[in-house]
């Protein structure tokens, strides 16, 4: 438990795998007291799903039989007592397992009860499996990632799991909190990831609609189509990444890289794009990534090195900000984003299953936790 600006709520979360996991992983960070419940099976079977499963950092694990009536019941006191639920199965598990929304929401009627999908709750696809690069490929968002003359790039599973997936159900999840406090009533979060990815790409949409977007990889503005958008390769084999879309930021880019003397083509004359784009990958091998980065930062030409995510973690420039604090032993990723009062915070030691099952029970209130021990409702690690 945390002293963040969830400092106070408590979430319960049906241990999953990915999408949901983060975003209680997110809650934690920021302050909730997030109760993961795991399969009592996990302990009897020795499963050790904690150390370097980042998104089981700042949270308790409580181990529960949930096909057992006296586990189920477990589960619907914990719901009595807290303020949020998530989950990840297919449409239909924990209503079979008698802890479906109507079964949470009779118990505690302030429940929000957040519900992680890959197509929802309903539809053609609902009931069928699925992962984060099928999800953003009927959404249209894989189709324009890539290069013109490449097939479509995955973009690890950053878009769709987490991005469209795990934001969007600690978005619903908030707001549904708020509003219960004005209407006294909980209700269901029902969060997909082909919803949130697709709304994701409202800003494309409004290009596409425009007639400023064309509908095919490659070719436009933002997708590796403008040669001032665009990663290069250095003499010492790392890439550069630049960003100059505004006039001014390329007029400086064009300084720096010692070519605001020459005679190019407009910035924005297609045809001349591939003038450009030959031109810049000519320059930018002519030195190592660490030179052109002296070069570039910092400065208004919104060029950076590209970094690798061992790189990352060390660079000063993250270290100064403490992107990547040592957290448990590692480095990680710092809770975000930031607050000036209510600092949010974790531990970043990832939770074994079951290993807080007696001191959860025990923290709840429950008089009867030998005996849901002995009956085997429960497992402590």
């Amino acid at each position: 438990m945390g002293n963040g600006p969830l400092s106070g709520v408590r979430v319960i979360e049906l241990a999953g795998i990915g999408p949901g996991p983060f975003a209680a992983m997110l809650l934690a960070d920021l302050g909730a007291d997030v109760i993961r419940v795991d399969r009592a099976s996990a302990v009897r079977d020795g499963e050790t799903s904690g150390g370097t499963d980042f998104t089981n950092r700042g949270k308790r694990s409580i181990a529960i039989d949930l096909k057992s009536e006296r586990g189920r019941e477990v589960v619907l006191r914990l719901v009595e007592k807290s303020d949020a639920l998530l989950e990840g199965f297919r449409p239909g598990v924990t209503e079979r397992l008698g802890i479906g929304p109507d079964d949470c929401l009779a118990r505690n009627p302030r429940l929000v009860y957040g519900r992680m999908t890959g197509w929802g709750q309903e539809g053609p696809l609902a009931p069928t499996a699925g992962h984060d690069v099928a999800y953003i490929a009927i959404t249209g968002a894989l189709h324009a990632i890539g290069r013109a003359d490449g097939p479509p790039q995955v973009p690890l599973n950053l878009l769709g799991d987490f991005a469209g997936g795990s934001m969007y159900l600690v978005v619903g999840i908030l707001s549904a909190l708020l509003e219960s406090r004005t209407s006294g009533r909980g209700q269901v979060v029902d969060a997909a990831i082909v919803d949130g990815a697709a709304h994701l790409s409202t800003f494309i949409h409004g290009f596409l609609a425009g007639g400023l977007w064309e509908d095919r990889r490659g070719v436009n503005m933002l997708d590796t189509g403008a040669p001032w958008y665009d990663v290069y390769e250095t003499s010492d084999g790392g890439h550069m990444a630049v960003g100059a879309i505004e006039p001014q930021f390329y007029a400086e880019f064009l300084r720096l890289a010692g070519l605001d003397g020459e005679d190019l083509p407009g910035q924005h004359d297609r045809a001349g794009w591939p003038v450009l784009r030959e031109r810049f990958a000519a320059v930018f091998r002519t030195k190592t990534r660490d030179e052109w980065t002296d070069i570039f930062v910092p400065s208004d030409a919104c060029v950076a090195p590209v970094l690798s995510m061992t790189e990352a973690a060390e660079h000063p420039w993250n270290t100064a900000r403490d992107v990547f604090p040592a957290l448990g032993g590692r480095r990680q990723p710092a809770p975000a984003p930031r607050f000036s009062r209510t600092r949010a915070g974790t531990d970043g030691v990832p939770v074994l299953p079951g290993g807080q099952t007696r001191a959860v029970l025990e923290d709840l209130g429950f008089d009867d936790t030998e005996t849901l021990l002995k009956e085997g409702a429960v497992a402590q690690a």
